[in-house]
């Protein structure tokens, strides 16, 4: 238990150093996006006497270190800041489009974790032979082909062609539950890489488990075939898939955003791109560390469930 103990506490101080260089590393990047939200705002033909009234009023002439301290000391109160374009607090932003997003991603991991364990499991049970080769095969050509082609490919045949589900999601506001049909095609994109990735991740565990010593003594006790896969060589071999499936919501809060804009939904992803196209920093800023902390937070959780599954395989750091 002083052990587990141990190794949580270096865990959570990890995590605290990830969060604090999110929060500078938000900041320096925003500070080197060109222009900023007085120029956006000044309009096509901006007057350079406007644009210094506007910067004033916004206090972005105030000095870089003055204002990442506000916005830091902002940060622990739980306070993201105020929209420099509209005025509204940038949690609102974050609470309007969080449904949307979140109903993306949860739909994809909920479809994620049973199909590529169970391709991998598949794929490692019939290790050489033609199952194994197919899926093999599908996933590695599925992995190749970036989501915004995948989008494009899956709107042109099953939208317009087939007319078997809308293009887009516009129209349907933030009500994605009630046209179900609406989220088909973005979540088979969203779907398509991580699958591939986690499948071939678990096959491979899974191959290793079940060449591995302690899997043929359950079978020279007599242990039946199925319970040797799922009871004795699945676990150790989702143990590091775990921390896969971590880095693939990682990559799900990028993909995201490709996602939205292609399909026209309103969540985070479209929010982000268009504070970034205002120029509307705090927003900017406010959805990086929503994200960021989002990240530190699930790879944390993985290595807790990975190291619950696989004690032994507990990594000295």
């Amino acid at each position: 238990m002083s052990g587990l103990r141990s190794w949580l506490a270096r865990r959570l101080l990890v995590g605290v150093a990830q969060t604090v260089a999110v929060v500078l590393l938000v900041f320096a990047l925003t500070e080197a996006l060109p222009g900023d939200a007085a120029v956006a705002l000044a309009g096509d033909q901006p007057d350079p006497a406007r644009i210094a009234a506007i910067r004033e009023a916004m206090e972005l002439d105030r000095p870089a270190g003055a204002r990442l301290l506000d916005w830091a000391t902002g940060l622990l109160h739980g306070d993201l800041g105020t929209s420099l374009v509209s005025g509204r607090p940038v949690s609102t932003y974050v609470a309007d489009g969080f449904e949307p997003t979140l109903l993306l991603a949860a739909l994809t991991l909920l479809l994620l974790v049973p199909a590529g364990v169970g391709l991998g499991v598949l794929a490692a049970s019939y290790e050489g032979r033609w199952p194994d080769r197919v899926i093999s095969s599908v996933t590695l050509g599925v992995y190749a082909v970036p989501e915004f082609a995948l989008g494009t490919l899956l709107v042109t045949v099953f939208a317009l062609r087939l007319e078997w589900f809308p293009p887009t999601a516009v129209g349907y506001g933030t009500d994605l539950l009630g046209h179900p049909a609406a989220l088909v095609l973005p979540v088979l994109v969203l779907l398509s890489r991580p699958v591939c990735s986690l499948s071939r991740l678990v096959r491979a565990g899974m191959i290793d488990a079940l060449a591995s010593p302690y899997t043929a003594q359950a079978r020279r006790y007599g242990v039946s075939g199925v319970r040797v896969v799922y009871a004795h060589a699945l676990p150790n071999a989702v143990a590091p898939a775990a921390q896969q499936l971590a880095r693939t919501v990682d990559w799900l809060l990028c993909g995201v955003i490709v996602v939205e804009a292609l399909f026209v939904i309103p969540g985070l992803g479209t929010v982000l791109m268009n504070a970034v196209a205002e120029r509307d920093v705090p927003v900017v800023q406010g959805l990086a560390v929503v994200f960021g902390l989002l990240t530190v937070v699930l790879n944390l959780g993985a290595d807790l469930v990975a190291h619950r599954l696989a004690p032994r395989a507990e990594v000295a750091a």
